[in-house]
């Protein structure tokens, strides 16, 4: 159930955590409890489509292109972009957005692949595609910098996906593989129940159960197969979930373990890095 409902948005949410990563590692791992943004204040700078807030998109993409075709880097540029975009959701070319997952989660690659539909062929596609598929964006920015181009609001709304999305999908990863290698020094692996063993050991209740106490507090219909802004919606949901049901102790203990293994990851795809980007570079040019 963890496991999106079709392989390309599986590749979407994979490649979106390893370029969230790459572009935060430093805040994860120095930022305290207590980060959470407020969902007034994200709401008061990202809300639904108004002429404001339309204005706001249109100033982003006049900027974008303006600074990209000055001679600007385009992710400076794609970043400051960020920081000037006004609309939480929206529908283009019939495909529909959600930047800000729960009211309070700012998905920042998700506006930055549809802002980049703007400026086809005002930036290098390699580039382009190391940044959404193999974590590397093309110019080192400190975290200070980051925060400064898309602006202090967005910056914690986006702490927020970090905590709320990218490690609590680790945490169900780490709990998984600490139940499979149980199963496997019993001689069996079954993945489907490694997987609701970790949803029991962490929520309390199989992913059934928590699915449709989601659903039900979201007016959503039950039974209907993810997509997946609701499956970034529910995981957002469960690190709420997790939150408000366990003892602080064991909200850092299960934190510091999701960390902890995100740390794991990381170091195995910065071992990869070289081949990767040499893959995207002869997949360009053939």
């Amino acid at each position: 159930m963890r496991r999106l409902c079709c392989a390309e948005c599986e590749r979407a949410d994979r490649n979106a955590w390893q370029a969230t990563l790459k572009a935060s590692w430093g805040s994860l791992m120095q930022s305290s409890g207590g980060v959470w943004a407020g969902r007034a204040k994200i709401l008061d700078v990202m809300a639904e489509n108004s002429l404001s807030t339309q204005r706001a998109d249109m100033e982003a993409i006049q900027h974008l292109k303006t600074a990209i075709t000055s001679g600007k880097n385009w992710y400076v540029a794609l970043l400051e972009a960020i920081g000037l975009w006004g609309s939480a959701e929206e529908i283009h070319d019939g495909r529909y957005y959600s930047y800000l997952i729960g009211g309070e989660a700012f998905d920042w690659l998700s506006l930055a692949e549809r802002l980049c539909l703007e400026v086809n062929g005002l930036v290098p596609e390699e580039e382009k595609m190391i940044l959404f598929f193999f974590s590397t964006p093309p110019v080192e920015l400190s975290q200070k910098e980051f925060r400064h181009l898309i602006g202090d609001v967005k910056y914690r709304a986006y702490l927020n996906f970090l905590y709320g999305i990218v490690v609590e999908e680790a945490l169900l990863a780490a709990v998984q593989e600490e139940v499979s290698k149980e199963q496997g020094c019993l001689g069996s692996v079954d993945c489907a129940q490694a997987e609701e063993e970790a949803y029991q050991r962490i929520y309390g209740a199989d992913v059934h159960t928590l699915l449709e106490q989601f659903r039900t507090a979201r007016d959503c219909p039950q039974g209907s197969d993810f997509a997946l802004n609701e499956y970034k919606e529910f995981v957002y949901w469960l690190f709420q979930y997790r939150v408000h049901q366990s003892e602080k102790a064991r909200v850092a203990s299960d934190t510091k373990k999701a960390l902890n293994w995100l740390r794991h990851q990381w170091t195995a795809v910065a071992a990869k890095s070289k081949s990767t980007h040499a893959s995207a570079k002869n997949l360009l040019r053939a």
